[in-house]
């Protein structure tokens, strides 16, 4: 018997995140605390038993992109094509069109799990690339002249700066079908998760760029690129570049040995500054919508 429950207790947070971390191995996965901190009303995470046992997760909330909700199913690899993934999935839509979304978008990282997507009415609308990179004896950039490198652990005041000179002027520029839509509170939890391994490049109290890594409590030899961007005005000088050797220099310093990040396969200038700083290519990820209600297959009918 299958059936799905909310996530209330931390053991049910400690179990959503095992599955998750045995679906995408190589991905950081959020902290009970982190998650803990992420709950608002609108934000659905649930567990999906089969016969007792927790074999699959789901989550479902807005999306960053505009006016659209996400869901994630996840079914843990030996426990697919019964019947699980189907019911999860049903419960996540449900819940995204009572918060009133008429679309929802979903990342898929398998020919299997897109195939899946697709007998319910999803269509791709992009890919991202991850781009990995060995750490070794990474040295310090040479100081800037125009502008400082600090952390936000020495600056905490202007990370809400960050936000308002940085994030939100650059979003735009980021490679999704709709404009991002992220919040000063969602900025300030979701987007970082250590202070001292996230920097800014400033200016007095100005914010003209930002780099960093997000930590990984499960694995802390791996840490994933956290969202590096630069003001439009101080580009070509060197400034993204300058900010992603200092967070390779702090990695070293600290015991990570490799570091990741996930970029829009239309983000050719990232891409390219990955190329240029060592990073190679790694797993691809799907990215999907449909329209709700779901467009089911004629096969799943019969």
């Amino acid at each position: 018997m299958i059936e799905i429950r909310p996530v209330t207790t931390d053991a049910d947070y400690e179990a959503w995140r095992q599955v998750r971390i045995a679906v995408l191995p190589h991905e950081r996965c959020p902290s009970v605390a982190e998650l803990r901190e992420l709950e608002t009303p609108e934000r659905l995470l649930v567990l999906a038993e089969l016969d007792g046992v927790v074999v699959a997760n789901g989550l479902a909330d807005s999306s960053d992109e505009a006016g659209r909700g996400f869901v994630a199913p996840r079914v843990r690899p030996e426990s697919r094509r019964r019947g699980v993934g189907t019911k999860l999935l049903e419960a996540l839509v449900d819940h995204a069109g009572a918060l009133g979304f008429e679309v929802v978008g979903s990342g898929v990282e398998d020919e299997g799990s897109f195939a899946f997507a697709q007998r319910f009415g999803f269509v791709e609308t992009g890919r991202q690339v991850e781009q990995v990179r060995r750490i070794g004896d990474e040295p310090w950039p040479a100081r800037p002249t125009e502008y400082e490198i600090v952390t936000v652990a020495e600056r905490p005041e202007l990370w809400v700066t960050a936000y308002e000179q940085v994030a939100l002027p650059t979003f735009p520029d980021m490679d999704t079908s709709t404009p991002l839509v992220v919040s000063a509170e969602e900025w300030a939890t979701e987007w970082i998760n250590d202070p001292a391994a996230m920097f800014m490049a400033v200016v007095g109290d100005d914010v003209i760029g930002v780099a960093g890594l997000m930590l990984d409590t499960d694995k802390p030899e791996r840490a994933e690129v956290a969202y590096t961007a630069v003001r439009r005005d101080w580009r070509g000088k060197a400034v993204a570049s300058t900010l992603k050797r200092t967070s390779m220099a702090w990695a070293a310093e600290h015991g990570i040995s490799e570091v990741y990040t996930w970029t829009q396969r239309g983000n050719a200038n990232m891409r390219r500054l990955n190329e240029h700083l060592g990073f190679s290519y790694g797993a691809v990820s799907i990215n999907v919508r449909a329209n709700l209600p779901l467009q089911v297959a004629q096969e799943l009918r019969a």
